[in-house]
C-alpha cells in the first residue's frame, strides 16, 4: 500500500503538470536581491529552483543587485552609503566598488553555483556579452531633479545575446550595471534593470525575490500580506507611505513592466525555501501579485 507521503508527492507533481505545459519555452525573468542573496541556504535553494526551471523547459533569466554586499565593501573602504528614494548615490569611488562586487563577486558566484547544481550559466557583463546599456539618470523628486552621480537608467538591451543563451539552455546572469555611450559604467537600480529586461524579452513572468513576504499593510506583521494589488492600489499605498523607501522603485518597476506588456509580476519572499517553485508551479502561489487593473 502506498504511503501518504508518496501520494502527496505524486499529487504535487500532477498539480505542477499543467504549469509545465503552460510555461514550457517561456522566458521568466527573476530578480535576486536583499536577504534572498545574503542567506546562503536560501540562495542555494533558489538556484536549485532555477536549474529545475531550465530542466523543465522554461527559460529563466537572472538579474541581480547586491546592495548589502556593496554596503559592506564600502564600509571596508571607509565610505558611507547614501540613498535617495531607495537609489544609491554613486560617486567614482563608490562606482568602482559597485562594479567589482556585482560583476566579479556576486555574478561569478551565482554562475559557479548553478554549474555546481548541474546547470549551465553565463555572466553577461562585458565585451561582446554586455547585456545592459544606459545613460545617466537625474532622479525626479518633489524638490526637483537630483543628481545621483554615476547612476543610470537602461536605454538599450542586447535582447539577442540574452535570448541566444536562454534558448540554448544556458541561464543568463545579469548584474545591474550598464555601459554608457562612452563605454563608462553606470550603476543601475536592479529592480528597474529587471523590469527593463523583462520588457525587452516580452517575458511571461517577472518575479522579484526579496527579503519581504510581499507587500504588507503593516510591515511588522506578515499576516497583513496583500495577495493581489492593482496599479491604483499601489499608487494609493505609496501616497500613504505604506509602500516606501526601497520598495518604491521595486513597485514602480512592476508597474512599468505590466504597462509594457509583461503578463505577470510577483513579489516573493526569497528567504523561503523554494518560493520560486511554489509561485510558478502551484495553484496557490505565494507573495503579492501585481496587476494593472481596469
Amino acid at each position: 500500500m502506498q504511503s501518504t507521503e508518496a501520494t502527496r508527492k505524486a499529487e504535487v507533481l500532477i498539480e505542477a503538470l499543467g504549469y509545465f505545459r503552460r510555461f514550457r519555452g517561456s522566458l521568466i525573468v527573476i530578480k535576486l536581491g536583499g536577504s534572498a542573496m545574503e542567506d546562503a541556504e536560501a540562495l542555494r535553494a533558489t538556484l536549485q529552483d532555477v536549474v529545475f526551471l531550465e530542466t523543465a523547459g522554461l527559460r529563466p533569466v537572472l538579474v541581480h543587485g547586491g546592495g548589502k554586499a556593496i554596503d559592506r565593501a564600502m564600509a571596508e573602504a571607509g565610505l558611507q552609503p547614501k540613498k535617495v528614494r531607495g537609489r544609491r548615490v554613486t560617486d567614482e569611488g563608490t562606482l568602482s566598488i559597485v562594479v567589482r562586487v556585482l560583476r566579479e563577486e556576486i555574478c561569478g558566484g551565482i554562475v559557479r553555483q548553478i554549474r555546481d547544481f548541474g546547470g549551465r550559466a553565463v555572466g553577461l557583463h562585458g565585451g561582446s556579452q554586455q547585456a545592459l546599456f544606459g545613460e545617466k539618470l537625474l532622479l525626479e523628486t518633489e524638490e526637483g531633479p537630483v543628481d545621483l552621480g554615476q547612476v543610470g537608467r537602461v536605454t538599450r538591451i542586447d535582447r539577442k545575446v540574452i535570448e541566444d543563451f536562454a534558448l540554448g539552455g544556458v541561464v543568463p546572469v545579469i548584474p545591474s550595471v550598464a555601459l554608457d555611450a562612452n563605454g563608462k559604467w553606470l550603476n543601475i537600480n536592479a529592480d528597474t534593470a529587471a523590469a527593463a529586461v523583462a520588457l525587452a524579452l516580452g517575458a511571461e513572468k517577472l518575479v522579484f525575490l526579496s527579503d519581504t513576504p510581499g507587500i504588507l499593510m503593516d510591515k511588522s506583521n506578515a499576516s497583513t500580506l496583500i495577495p493581489t494589488l492593482d496599479a491604483k492600489g499601489c499608487l494609493d499605498l505609496m501616497r500613504r507611505k505604506i509602500i516606501d523607501e526601497g520598495m518604491i522603485p521595486k513597485v514602480e518597476a512592476c508597474l512599468d513592466a505590466l504597462r509594457g506588456g509583461v503578463r505577470k509580476v510577483h513579489l516573493v519572499d526569497g528567504r523561503s525555501r523554494h518560493a520560486l517553485m511554489l509561485e510558478i508551479f502551484t495553484d496557490k502561489g505565494t507573495g503579492t501579485e501585481i496587476v494593472l487593473g481596469s
